[in-house]
């Protein structure tokens, strides 16, 4: 069998290696907290966010439905994109972040959703449909 190697204690560090005190914990005032809590001054809540993403999907949908073929929902898509990152934007500044959340989320969705419509049909014909 072979020799183990028995490995020393760990031994403290030379005098002057840690700095003056850090052998004990600061002394803090009393009823101070004993490390910093930061919290979000506005929170994102559960609600907020599935309202706006409710809200994006009908909005989706009404302009998904002005299309009748892959090339006019494809461009209607982009179109309810593009205006609901605005108002997301918009909300982001003025309003509910957590609307805000929901409505982008279903945007960048939406528009994968229908951009994954247009690489099929491009796969499938060798032909771009936005054109």
């Amino acid at each position: 069998m072979a020799d183990r190697n028995i490995w020393p204690a760990a031994q403290p560090p030379p005098p002057g290696w840690l700095p003056a005190g850090a052998d004990h914990p600061p002394v803090l005032p009393p009823g101070q907290p004993p490390r910093p809590v930061y919290r979000e001054p506005h929170p994102i809540r559960t609600a907020p966010v599935l309202s706006g993403m409710g809200a994006a999907l009908i909005w989706f949908a009404a302009f998904g439905f002005l299309a009748g073929d892959l090339l006019s929902y494809a461009w209607w898509t982009v179109l309810a994109a593009v205006t609901a990152w605005a108002v997301a934007l918009v909300l982001t500044k003025l309003g509910d972040r957590g609307v805000a959340t929901g409505v982008a989320i279903v945007a960048g969705l939406g528009l994968s959703i229908a951009m994954g419509f247009v690489t099929h049909r491009w796969v499938a014909t060798l032909d771009w449909p936005l054109w």
